[in-house]
């Protein structure tokens, strides 16, 4: 059984990761990882800052994360799974042997005055229209935009100023995901490459920032190839 964890990205929950169950094999268990103030912890506080919560979920997670085991995010999501990782080598803990990145430039190629424009409802509004995640009756719903808005405003705040740190690069091996017609562009996903000295590969899927959702069955075509080598091992390994 090989463990796979999935982050959530900005405004959303974990739980849209369990539709993926039906589409993978038996021997793949996907975790959706819920984070504070959505969800099951809707009653829990929102987290505005990245380290907390990064330093939060490795002591949520340590129990249970046994190799062979694999992290997966999107956007916001694939920042909270790069941290977590770099936060698990710092504490001594088993690390993923396999981190897919999707949606998410890597750092130093990151637009810092793009989230100091969304800190207005409008800016939020404007900014789900942008990226096409967020069906429309969501949006034109005042009801439903009064829980989803501070969600994305706590998101989107938290992922403000992150950038760059000096350290050692990870070992594991590292796969970026990202739609061809998304914003942020294919050399802000290729400079993840240096994140890593373990096996790096860069993807493209047709589609926009959520081409996940418009491809997701060849989205875990490519996640269940990959993770297949982490469950050959384990049974040579067993």
């Amino acid at each position: 059984m090989v463990k796979l964890f999935c982050f959530p990205y900005a405004g959303a929950s974990a739980q849209f990761y369990a539709r993926w169950r039906r589409g993978l094999p038996a021997w793949l268990d996907v975790r959706p990882v819920e984070l504070p103030g959505r969800g099951a912890r809707f009653g829990e506080p929102l987290h505005e800052q990245l380290m907390p919560l990064v330093e939060q979920l490795v002591t949520e997670l340590r129990a249970d994360i046994h190799t062979p085991y694999a992290f997966f995010g999107h956007s916001m999501g694939a920042l909270i799974a790069f941290e977590v990782t770099h936060a698990l080598r710092r504490h001594g803990l088993p690390q993923p042997e396999q981190l897919f990145l999707s949606g998410a430039s890597a750092p130093g190629h990151r637009d810092d005055e793009r989230y100091a424009r969304l800190d207005t409802d409008a800016g939020l509004v404007d900014e789900l229209r942008r990226l096409g995640g967020t069906a429309a009756e969501v949006i034109h719903s005042p009801e439903l935009m009064a829980m989803v808005l501070p969600v994305l405003r706590a998101d989107f705040r938290l992922c403000t100023g992150y950038g760059p740190v000096h350290r050692p690069p990870l070992t594991c091996a590292l796969h970026v995901l990202g739609g061809d017609g998304d914003y942020m562009g294919a050399a802000a996903l290729q400079a993840w490459r240096s994140e890593t000295r373990g096996t790096f590969s860069c993807t493209s899927f047709v589609g926009d920032h959520f081409f996940l959702h418009a491809r997701e069955a060849q989205v875990l075509d490519h996640l269940c190839t990959r993770l297949a080598r982490l469950r050959r091992a384990e049974r040579v390994c067993g």
